[in-house]
């Protein structure tokens, strides 16, 4: 496997970086995944327009000029045979803060560390689109947004790791997190939906989560279909009420979910709703697309 690191690409066993890399030693610095449907990148530039704007949050200056960056993940897809016909490719961005002396101030990292991996893309298990997931409400809460923004995406991942090794313990699929007021925000690598009263639902920005690019493509595309959103403050009771419930992200795009907490959703089976966006998601995704 072929790694982008520092300006240069570079085999697999040479990747490696400094023990002394504050994003191994304080998780300082931020990262984007990407994925492709064939050779073409799913909403490119806002995926790299969210890193640029993660990286400025934490003061955080990304050493290659933002247009270049196509050409680099393109080269890295090709370099890693993905990216073709026959695999999509998944590719994740790392900036950190870079190596330097021990402590917390970051004017002691000169250079910040890039890192670009590019591998093929593994998609769910078909029969969990068709059957649904179970989730469970995580006991962790989400980050307090006054303490750390949920629109910075840091590789400080430790709130939803502590939320995924619940979901593992329980058998599940993932976590929903709660925040501090007992409102519903996000899973751990993924956005929330849900259908009640035939209107979709969805946690608002300001409870606490990242603004996803597939929610936001995914709100735009009820839209189209006429289908009623709200963004709100919802609680764990409405989401047990839900008559259908779905995650999305990049990779897994919207994933039916048919069971919280132990409790069927409705019937248990993906709803009509749901059907009828993942369908017109497929429809609509070359929309999405970069071009050639």
């Amino acid at each position: 496997m072929w790694i982008y690191l520092n300006n240069r690409f570079v085999q697999e066993q040479d990747a490696v970086i400094s023990v002394f890399d504050h994003g191994f030693l304080y998780g300082d610095g931020v990262y984007e995944t990407l994925r492709s449907y064939g050779s073409r990148l799913f909403m490119r530039d806002h995926h790299l327009l969210r890193l640029f704007r993660s990286a400025e949050a934490i003061g955080l200056t990304i050493p290659v000029p933002l247009e270049d960056w196509p050409d680099i993940l393109h080269e890295a897809m090709a370099r890693n045979e993905v990216g073709t016909d026959q695999r999509d490719a998944y590719l994740r961005i790392t900036v950190s803060r870079g190596a330097g002396d021990i402590g917390l101030n970051p004017a002691l990292c000169p250079s910040p560390t890039v890192v670009v991996i590019a591998k093929p893309l593994v998609r769910p298990a078909s029969g969990l689109y068709e059957n649904g997931v179970n989730i469970i409400v995580a006991s962790t809460r989400r980050n307090l947004p006054s303490a750390l923004s949920p629109q910075i995406k840091s590789i400080n991942f430790l709130n939803n790791i502590l939320a995924k090794r619940e979901a593992i313990a329980a058998s599940a699929f993932d976590s929903v997190l709660l925040n501090w007021e007992h409102h519903l925000t996000e899973c751990t690598i993924s956005n929330l939906f849900f259908v009640r009263d035939g209107r979709l639902r969805t946690p608002a920005l300001e409870c606490g989560l990242l603004d996803g690019i597939t929610r936001g493509v995914v709100i735009r595309l009820a839209e189209e279909l006429h289908i009623q959103v709200e963004e709100g403050h919802f609680t764990v009771d409405q989401l047990y009420q839900a008559e259908e419930c779905f995650l999305t992200n990049t990779s897994m795009e919207i994933m039916p979910v048919s069971m919280v907490d132990a409790r069927k959703i409705a019937s248990g089976k993906p709803g009509p709703v749901t059907l009828k966006l993942r369908a017109r998601f497929i429809e609509a995704s070359s929309r999405f697309l970069e071009s050639y």
